[in-house]
């Protein structure tokens, strides 16, 4: 039985994980994550009743019951590298007994329902919609790091992005890919546009804008929007979903991506009313959420 030294697994006097300061009974099997601490009282402002409510750093928790559904929604700040902490912290919480230091014996699946924004890489995509990311091709490096091993569907998707895309782009560092929970998928968004979403290690040049500097990597946006393979397409930029994926596939869980479009990279489209697509964003998927088995 493997053994967790205080080294590796921190906990908060109290007994709480490290980083996000929550106990084990506080947290619901059905997970939110938002990028904005801010965002989790937007989510949470629709729950019949809140249980709790913990914030240390950037990671603000709240969890509570919508419609009979009891959800925990938190915040991981921005970038897979606050992915690796949440997403290692919320399987620790389930599936290692904190107390003993030892992995448990029934390992619990969590359902992990990340609710972002993002910026369109097709024309055809407008401002103010939404969508699904089936895969995410991370550009950040954070799976490489894991012992993770693609699926048949994955290998073949990858290979033809590398073929592609990365013969023509000049990557700093080897992407990796992996796929959404496909039960999520069919039973929260069987109707939303599906498609690939490129996760990126920054707002800036790794998403191709640039200020005052200058561009390492040319024509990123260009390549990515020419790519497709099995009638998807490189739909989005964001900075979290290929970490989201890659970790939860690794720890057995289940994952899945909505994006709220508020930049088209293509037509220099900014969206008027951000929070108010958000928000729409959220009713839509807590109201389906209430439904899943």
């Amino acid at each position: 039985m493997k053994n967790f030294p205080p080294s590796e697994l921190i906990l908060n006097p109290d007994g709480s994980i490290y980083h996000l300061n929550l106990l084990p009974e506080q947290l619901a099997q059905t997970i939110i994550t938002v990028g904005d601490p801010d965002r989790v009282a937007m989510v949470s402002n629709y729950f019949d009743e809140i249980e709790c409510k913990v914030q240390k750093r950037e990671f603000v928790t709240h969890t509570g019951i919508f419609k009979g559904k009891r959800l925990s929604v938190i915040s991981t700040g921005i970038g897979t590298d606050n992915i690796d902490i949440v997403l290692n912290e919320l399987d620790a919480l389930v599936n290692i007994d904190l107390k003993n230091r030892v992995e448990k014996t029934e390992l619990t699946s969590l359902n992990i329902i990340r609710i972002g924004t993002s910026g369109a890489l097709q024309q055809d995509i407008p401002v103010d919609q939404f969508l699904v990311s089936k895969y995410g091709i991370g550009l950040d490096g954070l799976l490489h790091y894991y012992d993770f091993k693609n699926n048949a569907d994955e290998h073949m998707t990858f290979l033809h992005f590398m073929e592609n895309v990365s013969s023509k782009t000049n990557f700093p560092i080897r992407p990796y890919i992996a796929a959404a929970g496909e039960n999520l998928i069919q039973q929260l968004a069987f109707d939303f546009h599906q498609g690939i979403t490129i996760t990126c290690p920054g707002f800036y040049a790794p998403q191709g804008r640039i200020l005052r500097g200058n561009l390492a990597v040319n024509e990123l946006l260009e390549n990515l929007h020419d790519f497709s393979y099995s009638d998807l397409r490189c739909t989005n930029f964001e900075m979290e979903t290929a970490g989201i994926y890659g970790l939860a596939n690794l720890l057995g869980h289940r994952a899945i991506s909505f994006n709220a479009i508020l930049a088209n990279r293509v037509t220099n489209e900014f969206s008027q009313q951000p929070k108010v697509v958000v928000q729409k964003l959220i009713e839509m998927v807590l109201n389906r959420i209430v439904t899943l088995t």
